[in-house]
């Protein structure tokens, strides 16, 4: 298990959980970033990430991404 930023990009990988406080973790799985869920990452621009998830693409910040493991 390692933290979504670590993640190459073009590669698929599952959630495998996903921490932070709770208002944080409630954000996430809003956006569908959901234990067992796909996501890809597209690009990494300066620190923060643009990735594919539930067929949308989202931008979430490194220290969002730290709180995702894949």
């Amino acid at each position: 298990m390692m933290p979504l930023m670590l993640a190459n990009a073009g590669e698929e990988n599952v959630i495998k959980k996903v921490g932070g406080m709770p208002g944080v973790r409630v954000h996430l799985e809003n956006l569908g970033f959901v234990p067992g869920g796909v996501i890809t990452v597209v690009a990494a621009i300066g620190g923060n990430l643009i990735v594919n998830v539930k067929d949308s693409r989202v931008a979430i910040s490194r220290e969002m991404a730290s709180k995702i493991m894949i």
